[in-house]
């Protein structure tokens, strides 16, 4: 498979598979509200915060073995792939497990750390015990999944992702509330959804490795550390983005007192799932990307400018438009919550901009990270950790969670920028060129219709002329801003959508 050159094909066709798999942070939409309106936001916001907690742990104890695998399977012989692959899963899910038990064993002491509201207080020890098990089986899914996609195996995520862990999820929060489980629900929910997506990962393994020889596969110490060298260069990046993703609803929560913490980490949650939306387009690629452009710059590292460029333009004509929707569209967005959370609105209008603005670059981080620049991605996720943390301080006590919000989205666009401009210098890489900025200039025409009829319109009439300026401004910059060579390359999708 090393010799096979990556075309411009592959990635449209593995994108658009792995970006119905991040679909579900459109079900996470759909299920964020419904979470809500039956929990409440206080117990949703204590929820997110315990959900981010474990997350930003697993980020730390996989060491980025999900992404060095990425890097390392697609350029090693079969047997050093199944090797590298049983090294992910002990490193990962054995410190996790231990992890999980002295948490459990201390959920009274970790438990007064939380804010939470006076009903949450309660059974607060007994859910961190309880959710603290997330964590294994959460590593346990990256890693699994994470193997798959070194094989440059998109579609299987769709499953998983999509319909097992998310639908799952949802059909047992409505079951547990029914059952009378309380604010325990979505923990209790979220630990069956774990459970059932880790368990089908077990044929995910079977399908692209041999599962007996991955058990009995040899970790030698030169495999062992070349994978855990890889982990450790790609982990600073990984973990600036998680604590991006996770740490703001955490140190909100830390930082005010009970239900007014809880609540305030429920409102950052709700305008940053919202504004996920169009990072799920630009993640596609970046999933798709970073085992691609590992193994293209193994072959022909000039082979890269041409994915990269398609990459950026197809980013920049779809995620511009859709932000602009989700902006202009919000209060009807938030108006399927319960009324106190359109106190989101602000949060939602600055974190969707910073997704605009970060997908123009397109996956310029995850090349960085896979075509061997090792001290880069550190240096990125240290100037964002850095302008987070001196944003938050500086803008939190003033503006609440609005603060928050333009702390995070500065620093997801000084990382992005910074690994354009490193790309530019050391490789002459570039996202722009003419055909980026008229899909950009058509993109941004449809925005500003967008914030026309936000002024003009109201009720049902807005919400129906947005979505249609939406649509319209995503076919008219994919159709301007794509070559004629690009639109082919997205197959069917170009037929159906006439832009060939």
């Amino acid at each position: 498979m090393s010799g096979d050159a990556v075309t411009r094909s592959e990635v449209a066709k593995g994108a658009w598979l792995v970006g119905l798999s991040r679909a579900a942070s459109l079900i996470e939409a759909v299920a964020q509200p419904l979470f809500i309106w039956l929990y409440g936001l206080a117990t949703y916001g204590l929820y997110v915060v315990v959900w981010g907690a474990i997350n930003l742990v697993e980020n730390l104890v996989d060491l980025s073995l999900t992404s060095a695998l990425q890097r390392i399977v697609p350029t090693e012989s079969d047997e050093a792939a199944h090797g590298a692959v049983k090294a992910a899963l002990l490193v990962a899910i054995l410190p996790s497990a231990a992890i999980a038990l002295a948490v459990t064993l201390n959920a009274g002491w970790v438990s007064h750390f939380v804010s939470a509201a006076p009903e949450d207080r309660a059974t607060l020890p007994l859910a961190v015990g309880l959710f603290a098990w997330g964590l294994p089986l959460w590593a346990f899914v990256e890693v699994a999944t994470s193997a798959a996609r070194a094989r440059r195996a998109f579609g299987p995520e769709i499953r998983l992702r999509l319909f097992w862990e998310q639908i799952a999820r949802i059909l047992f929060a409505c079951g547990f509330f029914v059952a009378g489980a309380g604010n325990l629900g979505l923990v209790l929910a979220h630990l069956a959804s774990l459970t059932l997506t880790a368990g089908l990962c077990l044929p995910l393994l079977a399908r692209y490795y041999d599962l007996p020889r991955l058990v009995r596969a040899r970790v030698g110490g030169a495999e062992l550390r070349l994978l855990l060298l890889t982990g450790l260069a790609i982990l600073p990046a990984n973990v600036s983005r998680r604590l991006l993703v996770d740490a703001p609803a955490l140190v909100i929560n830390l930082l005010l007192p009970g239900r007014q913490g809880a609540v305030a980490a429920g409102l950052f949650e709700i305008a940053r799932k919202i504004a996920t939306l169009p990072l799920s387009v630009r993640q596609a690629f970046q999933y798709v990307m970073a085992p691609l452009a590992a193994h293209q710059a193994r072959a022909d590292r000039a082979a890269i400018a041409p994915l990269y460029h398609f990459a950026s333009r197809c980013s920049t004509a779809l995620v511009v438009p859709l932000a602009g929707l989700l902006a202009f569209a919000g209060v009807d967005f938030l108006s399927l919550y319960r009324p106190e959370a359109m106190a989101a609105l602000p949060l939602l209008y600055i974190l969707v901009a910073a997704r605009a603005a970060e997908a123009i670059v397109g996956p310029a981080t995850p090349i960085v990270e896979m075509t061997g620049h090792r001290i880069l991605p550190l240096v990125n996720s240290l100037a964002g950790v850095a302008t987070w943390l001196l944003l938050a301080f500086l803008l939190v006590p003033r503006w609440g969670p609005a603060g928050m919000a333009v702390s995070v989205g500065a620093a997801t666009l000084v990382i992005a920028y910074a690994a354009t401009i490193e790309l530019q210098v050391s490789d002459g890489l570039t996202p722009f060129d003419r055909k980026l900025f008229l899909g950009l200039a058509v993109a941004l025409a449809g925005v500003g219709l967008m914030w026309c009829a936000a002024q003009l319109l109201r009720g049902p009439a807005r919400f129906a002329a947005e979505l249609l300026l939406w649509a319209a401004a995503s076919w008219a910059a994919l159709r301007l801003g794509l070559t004629r060579s690009d639109r082919q390359a997205l197959g069917g999708l170009s037929r159906v959508l006439r832009l060939i």
